[in-house]
């Protein structure tokens, strides 16, 4: 029977919002009247499902909330509640109401007699292929409580793990910038200015200040044109990383630089022990779970390898052999992993290997920020002081002549 969404008013002048079961939503209503309460707005989750089979683009849920379902679903559904009651609990307690209406629209096909799994498919822009194999696998196993309760770690160490790349990499961008236009400002708006008065006296210019003057004019003549290429370049990147050569060529580059390289290595090693850990532990097949951890690796060089890694480990190789082959993995992923794999232990290996690979991210995110932006700032105050001190020697000289 179908389920339908209502706000009414109670006898007392109350609203109040939930949910009611009928066959339509004329008798959804009587329903409402019958309990003593005024409908105001009934809608059908169902309206979702329509939309999502004529191929129109529905909401997605952000990933905060979903990181917040899942968490309460593994709660609800460890505490032994019914799935189609933590549903409905989850989904009345969301305040958006494009995310309480998927979670009404897979509760009801959950009462038609539909695995989770397959009811979180008709959904694809809100729970990705990962989330609902994991899901698949958890019901398959018959802990879909824990394997939630997983996946919503998992979830979250992900979301934070792309927080923390992004503050390591935005961060000192948005310094990089802020310094370069009020360097620029200084050279094509100020510096000419102030120096044209010098100019009227007919003295030679310091060699420091003719430099900074060069470099104004050059900036004056040239810099729209500079950032007219700047930007050509970023969109030529940003397109040719579109390309799978290309972007396989750039992903194989980027590990070699100094600090990016360390960051974008240990995001993808650790996104790949959580994700292979959570869908091992969860009862899914080793060949699957490899399969789809190695599906999150961002860089498409690691990628490759893993697929590379994958094949080995169907045609008989052991999983920490395999993986030793896998360049752009941290080296103590595989002898941990080799240690698990004789212990017959692998699930709680792979989660220690995760919790130390989100570890040491967290360390080389912190550090990099650290020494990234002390020296912006020292770039940028040695910039500014060159400037200053190539109008203060003129003025200077000029107070020495006026002087003698």
């Amino acid at each position: 029977m179908p389920s339908f969404e209502y706000e009414a008013l109670e006898a007392s002048g109350r609203t109040r919002r939930g949910m009611v079961t009928a066959d339509t939503a004329r008798l959804a209503r009587q329903e409402l009247r019958r309990l003593s309460m005024t409908p105001v707005n009934i809608s059908s989750p169902r309206e979702d499902n329509i939309a999502a089979a004529r191929g129109k683009t529905t909401k997605k849920i952000s990933s905060g909330d979903l990181v917040a379902i899942t968490r309460q679903l593994a709660a609800l559904v460890g505490a032994a509640l019914p799935l189609e009651e933590a549903l409905s609990i989850v989904a009345l307690q969301a305040e958006k109401p494009h995310t309480r209406k998927r979670m009404l629209a897979v509760r009801e096909r959950v009462m038609e007699g539909w695995r989770i799994a397959d009811a979180l498919s008709e959904h694809p822009r809100s729970f990705p292929a990962l989330y609902r194999a994991v899901i698949s696998a958890g019901e398959t196993a018959g802990d879909l409580g824990g394997v939630m309760d997983r996946l919503a770690t998992m979830l979250e160490k992900d979301r934070s793990m792309r927080g923390k790349a992004l503050g390591a990499i935005i961060y000192p961008a948005a310094l990089i910038v802020i310094a370069g236009a009020v360097v620029t400002a200084l050279m094509t708006q100020v510096v000419p200015k102030i120096v044209e008065q010098f100019d009227t006296f007919g003295a030679t210019l310091p060699a420091i200040t003719q430099a900074v003057m060069a470099v104004s004019n050059f900036l004056s003549t040239y810099g729209l044109i500079i950032l007219v290429s700047g930007v050509a370049a970023g969109f030529g990147l940003w397109r040719g990383l579109k390309a799978p050569a290309f972007k396989l060529q750039f992903d194989r580059r980027l590990l070699k630089f100094p600090i990016i390289g360390r960051l974008a290595r240990g995001l993808d090693a650790a996104r790949f022990a959580r994700t292979l850990s959570t869908l091992f532990a969860g009862g899914a097949p080793l060949l699957d779970s490899l399969d789809s951890a190695a599906r999150t690796v961002s860089n498409s060089h690691i990628r490759e390898s893993l697929y590379t890694a994958n094949n080995a480990v169907r045609e008989g190789a052991a999983l920490s052999s395999a993986l030793r082959r896998v360049s752009g993995l941290p080296p103590m992923m595989a002898p941990m992993i080799a240690a698990g794999e004789h212990a017959g232990a692998m699930p709680a290996m792979l989660d220690k290997v995760a919790l130390q690979l989100e570890e040491e991210f967290d360390s080389a995110s912190v550090l990099a920020l650290r020494l990234l932006e002390p020296a912006i700032i020292v770039a940028m105050g040695g910039v500014i002081l060159v400037i200053v001190v190539s109008i203060m020697l003129p003025i200077l000289r000029l107070n020495s002549l006026a002087a003698g």
